[in-house]
């Protein structure tokens, strides 16, 4: 059986070439993640279209995540600065207050005195001083660099330097005990966003969320530019009402010629990057706000202490299992094969564990996008997941689903669920035009084979990241009846099914008021 926990590559100058993007599709690569924090529009263009056009030629879903930068702090210095333990050194931020334009004179900057308070370090984000207050930290550069913060005046702040390290310009800054007042969706996201609608992507990742009210802002947003309002049939229920489905199928057709949906009426789904203290205090209604959720464990790492985070990314994926919703686990997964043709043992079991805990995906950065090795850590990763995967450890049973959330399609997709173990089935073939049967399935994690037929091709693409699931694409089907018969057909032709084999089938809502069917047990002809 081919895996089942899906891969998330980055592209960059290492992976956009045609042909080495088509070798990582064949050798795992499920979606295609494209960082908004690096590249300009034109690489990402190149990327896309090179993506779309080899999952076209191969007939196979490939998911395209647009992952935007989000309201990064960095440091404004005009030349690096040495920072010292026990040095005390002033920041201050771009307000147009006067007085903090006087406090950054280049001729301060690099002062020669260890323990001078004429050290003025600038942060790019104006007004963020505010936010800032006594005893709370100051990380720079992954947090390799500590400060407390020991003074507050109304334009400055003075800080204590714990770990001190080279502080050059345009480095990162976390804040993890401030409650920051800066929007979760910054003019470049703004931008970036406008870029991923128009190229029609699947996913948008958020960076930096705090809480649930940013992700539906920027899903009104999404809509506003699509000029698209959403229909009832979606993929997963919003988690507040039963009835309340979510709304990611959109009714209609886009008014603005600019900005089109190929082949689907679907909105992208909003992933939600699980990065900043806040968003553990609020990750249950991030959770319930997003379509999917990402564990970023780099930036989680630097604000909260490194032996939790392992942690919290048992705690989010159970929950995701729970609530339904995708989740990916991402960062530094097998970080030394940007350099290195095998990965280190760690890694290894690092990458294993997550597939034990039942993580729908799991992410590549810098080793896709720059690395060395692009395709040797696909195969790698894919190698890892299967063997993992065949081993008795990855054996779990989630708990049936919650019927106050999902009303009567609980007791339709457990029934299902028990049926396909019962009745020793090797498939469970679905038709699915939203995706929400499918990822309703997957819940389970079950043993059989996960095949969806649908008609439309966002939702063909989107259902690229769910665990499990192989989704094909079918245009000369007008009723779900239609569908399935293509879909056995398909199976047969590929040596999925055979003749004899015992499917479970599930018919899932369609347009037209058709509600979800269970059909039971089908023994394939």
């Amino acid at each position: 059986m081919a895996k089942r926990t899906k891969i998330v590559a980055t592209i960059g100058p290492a992976s956009v070439d045609k042909k080495i993007l088509e070798a990582m599709i064949r050798k795992g690569m499920n979606v295609a993640r494209l960082n908004f924090s690096h590249g300009e529009y034109a690489f990402h263009e190149t990327a896309i279209k090179n993506i779309r056009e080899i999952g076209k030629d191969l007939h196979c879903p490939v998911g395209i995540l647009a992952d935007l930068q989000g309201p990064r702090i960095r440091i404004l210095v005009d030349q690096e600065v040495e920072i010292k333990e026990g040095a005390t050194i002033k920041f201050c931020d771009v307000s147009d207050n006067p007085k903090s334009q006087i406090l950054n004179p280049k001729s301060q900057i690099n002062s020669n005195n260890p323990n001078s308070k004429n050290k003025i370090i600038c942060l790019d984000v104006p007004g963020i001083i505010q936010d800032i207050n006594i005893n709370e930290a100051i990380l720079i550069e992954d947090g390799l660099i500590r400060l407390k913060v020991t003074k507050k005046e109304k334009d400055f702040l003075e800080a204590e330097v714990i770990n001190g390290g080279i502080i050059k310009n345009h480095k990162g800054v976390n804040l993890p005990d401030s409650q920051l007042h800066i929007k979760a969706f910054t003019e470049k996201d703004e931008r970036d966003l406008n870029f991923a609608l128009e190229h029609d992507t699947d996913f948008v990742a958020l960076s930096f969320v705090s809480n649930g009210k940013e992700i539906e802002e920027v899903r009104e947003k999404i809509k506003k530019i699509l000029k698209r309002e959403p229909a009832r049939n979606a993929t997963l229920a919003r988690n507040d009402q039963p009835e309340k489905l979510r709304s990611t199928m959109l009714a209609g057709v886009a008014t603005s010629s600019k900005y089109s949906v190929a082949g689907g009426d679907n909105l992208p789904q909003i992933i939600s990057k699980i990065e900043r203290k806040e968003a553990i205090k609020n990750i249950d209604e991030i959770i319930k706000a997003s379509d999917a959720v990402m564990v970023a464990r780099g930036d989680l790492g630097i604000e909260l202490n490194e032996s939790k985070v392992v942690i919290y990314q048992k705690e989010i994926i159970g929950k995701c299992l729970e609530m339904v919703k995708p989740v990916i686990v991402a960062t530094q997964m097998l970080d030394s094969m940007i350099n290195n043709p095998l990965p280190t043992r760690a890694e290894v079991s690092d990458v294993s564990n997550a597939v034990i805990d039942h993580t729908d995906a799991v992410m590549l950065s810098g080793e896709t996008a720059n690395g060395k090795f692009p395709l040797k850590v696909i195969e790698t990763m894919a190698e890892i997941i299967k063997d993992t995967e065949e081993s008795p450890f990855d054996d779990i049973n989630p708990s049936y689903l919650d019927d106050n959330i999902f009303s009567d399609y609980a007791s339709l997709i457990d029934g299902a669920h028990e049926m396909g173990k019962s009745s020793g089935a090797k498939a469970i073939l679905m038709v699915s035009e939203s995706g929400f049967t499918a990822k309703m399935v997957s819940h389970h994690r079950p043993d059989q084979l996960l095949l969806v037929a649908t008609g439309n091709q966002k939702t063909f693409d989107q259902l690229s990241l769910i665990w499990g699931v192989r989704a094909y694409l079918f245009s000369e089907a007008d009723d779900r009846e239609k569908f399935l018969e293509l879909l056995v057909e398909k199976a047969k032709e590929e040596g999925k099914l055979s003749s004899g084999d015992k499917a479970v089938v599930i018919l899932g809502r369609f347009p037209g008021g058709e509600k979800m069917k269970l059909i039971g047990i089908k023994v394939i002809e």
